[in-house]
């Protein structure tokens, strides 16, 4: 069974991208008056039900950090005036390396808009800009039991999938303490 969260990333590849009532959705540059809203729709979307790393890892230093390296690459979609999504994005320039790598960092879309092609506008916006910048190759992580998100990405053209492990010590838990044994 596939929770609601899971479906955030679900998305379909259309032609043309409309929301339910049929207005345009509109991908620009975010500013820094979106962060709030972007903020709170990471809040809502990346929670510790849905996956303990991204949890663990979205805050407001996320946006701002990003925004202050990578401002081209940090996008919203928003129809109407009303904010449906964001993504955003960094390059990594490797020291020896002829080639230049576009990391899509994170990318969300408000519940009830999958398959609407919100999530696949903003991809294809970020990816145009990557390619501008000289990316060769774009590189993205998700939860390896995140099949909604993997299935978008496929269908984005993503392949050549890698599992990697991923572990924490709950440093606030207690540990339990063996008795000594006298002789």
């Amino acid at each position: 069974m596939i929770d609601k969260h899971q479906k955030l990333f679900k998305a379909e590849l259309m032609t043309t991208t409309k929301t339910e009532n049929k207005d345009a959705v509109r991908v620009r540059d975010m500013t820094i008056d979106d962060f709030s809203a972007v903020f709170h729709m990471g809040e809502e979307l990346f929670t510790s039900d849905y996956s303990s790393s991204m949890y663990r890892t979205w805050d407001e230093y996320e946006i701002t950090t990003l925004y202050n390296s990578d401002n081209e690459l940090c996008l919203v979609a928003e129809a109407d005036g009303e904010l449906l999504g964001f993504a955003l994005g960094t390059t990594v320039d490797k020291q020896n390396s002829a080639w230049k790598y576009g990391y899509l960092v994170w990318i969300g879309v408000r519940p009830g808009l999958h398959q609407k092609g919100v999530g696949a506008s903003l991809f294809g916006e970020i990816k145009q800009r990557m390619v501008e910048q000289g990316v060769r190759m774009i590189i993205i992580d998700t939860d390896a039991d995140n099949e909604a998100g993997i299935r978008f990405f496929k269908k984005l053209g993503f392949d050549n999938i890698q599992q990697h492990v991923y572990m924490t010590l709950n440093l606030s838990r207690k540990a339990g303490r063996k008795r000594s044994r006298k002789a």
